[in-house]
């Protein structure tokens, strides 16, 4: 879910044609949640093969790739998450009951008849299993694209690399890659142009919008440890935050203040005694410097097997995209 930063939030609204050749590192994870969430039915039932597997992430990871590599050329390196940090296993566990209970009311919505509901509470249910991310990483080096194992959080090591001179930006929905460092975030790196909003079971349109993390922190003076400390006022994916505070009240109190350590002491013990080691997974996260980012020419008839002959996906689709994609490259040509 990430630390929520909009209110405060210096952007830039791009077009896809402005990313023209970027490079970028994608926060896969993040990504497949997504395209289990909206592609669907209309009852909110995700698509599934004849044997029951969903394939719903593959078919958003497959279409949508092919698409931005086609008509913009970028070249995607996508990070997949590791071990999460110790402290994030409450929110999962949070995560994990909400589901739940949306899951209870999706099948209520389907008894009433209310297709509408159903697919806005269908949208809150998705769970990514190792088995889809397992299917996710086969599939993309079956297309010749880099996949990165990050060591604990993908966003983490999206930004690390980031840093690098080889990455343009990471790119994923969470505004924690500025607290874990990355200098530039695209957020909505979409095809479709718009975002369900399941709390309004309506959709908004939606452009890539580019974070400049100098920009930001420039613009309200701000440190990178400073808006971390916001982030931990906010509540992260590590801690609650502050009942009643926001994110307009922390920025102001950091303003004020310049770190949690000088607050009032109510403040700091609604806080607890975790906020070091908060700030620590995002200024110290456990990266890795040992990847490489190669692109190969595709495997063509191993992605028809996978998708169409093992998945069922429609083989003038897949093939036709493949054929836009890579201009009849083979395994033994390079990019």
């Amino acid at each position: 879910m990430g630390v929520l930063l909009t209110p405060i939030i210096i952007k830039q609204s791009l077009t896809l044609e402005d990313l023209r050749g970027k490079r970028l590192a994608v926060d896969t994870n993040g990504e497949l949640y997504q395209f289990l969430a909206l592609i669907r039915l209309r009852d909110g039932s995700p698509l599934r093969d004849s044997h029951g597997r969903i394939t719903s992430h593959l078919s958003g990871l497959f279409y949508r790739t092919t698409r931005l590599m086609t008509d913009y050329a970028l070249e995607l390196v996508f990070v997949f998450d590791g071990k999460p940090p110790s402290l994030k296993l409450e929110e999962i566990a949070r995560r994990r009951s909400i589901k739940e209970r949306y899951d209870a009311e999706h099948a209520l919505a389907i008894e009433a008849g209310d297709l509408a509901k159903a697919y806005s509470k269908a949208t809150m249910t998705s769970r990514l299993t190792r088995d889809m991310t397992d299917e996710a990483r086969e599939l993309l080096k079956l297309m010749g694209l880099p996949v990165i194992q990050a060591p604990s959080e993908g966003e983490a090591q999206a930004s690390h690399m980031a840093r690098q001179s080889s990455i343009w930006a990471a790119a994923s929905k969470d505004y924690d890659c500025l607290l874990f460092g990355a200098p530039r975030l695209l957020r909505f790196l979409t095809i479709s142009g718009k975002e369900f909003l399941p709390s309004k079971g309506a959709f908004r349109a939606i452009t890539p919008e580019l974070i400049e993390a100098s920009a930001l922190l420039g613009h309200y003076g701000l440190t990178r440890e400073q808006l971390i400390d916001l982030a931990i006022l906010i509540g992260t994916d590590f801690n609650d935050g502050v009942k009643g505070i926001g994110p307009k009240k922390a920025l102001k109190l950091v303003t004020e203040f310049g770190s949690i350590d000088s607050m009032p002491t109510e403040i700091r013990e609604s806080l607890g005694p975790r906020v070091q080691d908060i700030r620590e997974i995002f200024l110290n996260p456990n990266v890795t410097d040992d990847y490489e980012i190669q692109f190969a020419a595709p495997d063509f008839d191993g992605v028809v097997r996978f998708l169409c002959d093992e998945r069922e996906f429609s083989r003038e689709r897949v093939t036709a995209a493949l054929e836009r994609t890579f201009s009849g490259k083979s395994r033994d040509e390079s990019i």
